[in-house]
């Protein structure tokens, strides 16, 4: 062999062994092959399903068929989508099992998911640097943890809103309420709302978030607004107010069973008095009006207050266009459940910061964090006002500082269809709770 041929023979020798030993240890991209292993990114979705108190099965199954739609065309930024789900069971050490799968299954990010138990999966997360990504806004850790990026202002802006809402029209007003940590900064938030249209604390009435007998909490939310106004001398311009208003208010933030307790206060009611009733989104949505009776249902006439325009809204048509041609008959996935909502607008969000990244570049769950802390500008297809968390779009909200969307809409339901109430524009409370006690 001359000197030519074997040094021809060595080289490819050389170039074989290693790019053999690359595909062992995943080092990276071969020339001319389309990035190895960094071709998929995992992501995780997690949420409690088939609990005795809040299910979110929509979340997981809106996660799914945005997995099989964005693959279906080509991936996002040249990247296939793994998506993992978990079934967070509505405890701590459920929500703590799914946080460690996703750093076990080594996850870019957790996109679109619900829990209460926030201290439960954000220590796990924040020790692997994994961002989570427009959770449903339930737990507080969601609005104080550097690596959570929420897309809306969870339960304190929704709470804030029917305070508003309802100081507009009540004399006196109840909030009926889960016994439990999220529960307790409820009526703190509420009364923000009340407060900014001068109305008096509401009576705080709770409830076991799984009973199943509300009928106590029905009547107690009928004494505490249907009685007097609250006593002592009233000025002839309080007096005229309390004749416009002219009615007392029930709000029940409850989840799936604030359906139950509407039924027991139905019956409580058996003087017909009718105080309003209203609640929040993710505890009355059109299916639970459609499953109650629709024109008939006891929702008809409640007022609700939402993060996002009403369901019936064009902007929503391309989540239900994915939904009918991905979900493949999944009946989980409802494109009025505000779950299932909150999940197509974090995967857009996800998406959004995933096309930032150059060709060919690195992605990881820290990288994207980072991303995501120098994002200007994110948009949802009009769904909320372009998000930013930038330390600069921080704002003042005692115990919620890392609420950047404050927008809320004010909802009522007519004929036995969830529409925008008459009169009613959305409107940011973020300066209503920047005024509000600390509630978490």
């Amino acid at each position: 062999m001359t000197d030519r041929r074997r040094a021809a023979a060595l080289s490819r020798t050389f170039v074989a062994t290693a790019m053999g030993a690359c595909l062992v240890a995943g080092c990276g991209a071969i020339p001319g092959g389309t990035g190895g292993s960094g071709d998929t990114l995992t992501v995780m979705t997690f949420a409690p399903e088939g609990t005795n108190a809040t299910n979110m099965p929509g979340m997981p199954g809106m996660a799914k068929a945005y997995e099989h739609w964005v693959n279906a065309k080509g991936g996002v930024n040249g990247h296939k989508l793994r998506v993992l789900t978990c079934n967070e069971r509505n405890t701590p050490t459920g929500a703590a099992d799914c946080a460690r799968k996703a750093v076990a299954e080594k996850a870019i990010a957790v996109v679109g998911s619900y829990s209460q138990h926030g201290r439960a999966f954000m220590a796990p997360l924040e020790a692997e640097g994994i961002p989570f990504v427009g959770g449903y806004g339930v737990s507080s850790e969601e609005f104080q943890s550097t690596l959570s990026y929420p897309v809306n202002g969870g339960q304190p802006v929704l709470l804030a809103g029917a305070g508003h809402q309802l100081g507009r029209v009540c004399t006196q007003v109840a909030i009926v309420r889960p016994d439990t940590l999220a529960g307790d900064s409820m009526p703190v938030l509420l009364n923000s709302g009340l407060k900014a249209n001068k109305m008096p604390e509401a009576a705080d009435i709770r409830a076991a978030e799984d009973s199943a007998d509300f009928a106590p909490q029905a009547r107690e939310a009928l004494t505490d607004t249907t009685g007097g106004t609250g006593g002592g001398a009233a000025s002839s311009k309080e007096k005229d107010r309390e004749k416009d208003k002219g009615k007392g208010c029930v709000t029940a933030v409850l989840g799936e069973r604030t359906e139950t307790f509407f039924d027991a206060f139905r019956r409580a009611d058996a003087q017909q008095r009718k105080p309003q009733i209203s609640s929040v989104l993710g505890s009355v949505s059109q299916s639970v009006v459609d499953r109650t009776g629709g024109k008939e249902s006891p929702f008809e006439g409640a007022f609700l207050t939402s993060w996002y325009p009403v369901a019936a809204d064009p902007l929503w048509e391309p989540m239900r266009k994915v939904i009918s041609e991905y979900a493949f008959g999944d009946d989980r996935v409802d494109p009025d459940d505000s779950g299932t909502q909150t999940t197509w607008i974090a995967y857009t969000v996800l998406s959004e910061i995933l096309h930032r990244f150059e060709p060919g570049q690195e992605v990881t769950a820290r990288k994207v964090a980072r991303a995501l802390n120098q994002a200007q500008g994110v948009k949802t297809g009009g769904l909320t006002p372009e998000l930013s968390w930038r330390y600069q779009d921080m704002r003042a909200v005692a115990g919620f500082p890392r609420i950047v969307n404050g927008r809320v809409t004010f909802q009522i339901v007519q004929s036995g269809r969830l529409v925008a109430q008459e009169g009613e524009q959305p409107m940011d409370m973020t300066a209503t709770l920047e005024e509000a006690p600390r509630a978490a």
